[in-house]
């Protein structure tokens, strides 16, 4: 079940209330690209803790944001994807610290490739960038999903 909350994906505790609802497979939090690092230092550890505490044995992946495929050029965007990464990975760090189990992580340096293809705009995956993303995000769902 894919709930994607287009551009108000922002890992809101109410938005939790409604994921620890459902009995998911795995839970893949991919909000990056609608907040900013703040946000996620404040928002990512308390999600997890939540869906955690609500479903003890379901995996959760986290996901950094894709780059934009023009941020190599755009210092501004660059920075943003830096600072974004970085927050995210010092919460995943916090959560493996405070001993949450069964979380994983997907990078979002390649999630669009390497080239300029990846995204329509620089921001919105095209068809390539969508398969490039499903190819990052496969083998990693599938060790989270093994016993």
């Amino acid at each position: 079940m894919n709930i994607g909350f287009s551009g108000n994906g922002r890992m809101d505790t109410a938005v939790g209330d409604l994921l620890a609802e459902i009995d998911a497979a795995v839970y893949v939090i991919d909000c990056l690209p609608n907040m900013g690092p703040a946000d996620v230092a404040a928002k990512c550890v308390p999600l997890v803790k939540q869906l955690r505490a609500a479903r003890p044995n379901t995996p959760i992946v986290l996901v950094e944001d894709r780059r934009f495929s023009n941020s190599w050029i755009t210092p501004l965007k660059e920075k943003f994807h830096d600072d974004n990464h970085a927050a995210l990975r010092a919460a995943y760090e916090q959560l493996k610290k405070d001993g949450v189990t069964k979380l994983h992580y997907i990078g979002g340096d390649h999630l669009y490739g390497d080239d300029s293809e990846g995204a329509t705009d620089a921001s919105h995956a095209s068809d390539l960038g969508f398969m490039r993303q499903a190819d990052i995000f496969e083998p990693v769902i599938r060790a989270a999903l093994k016993p």
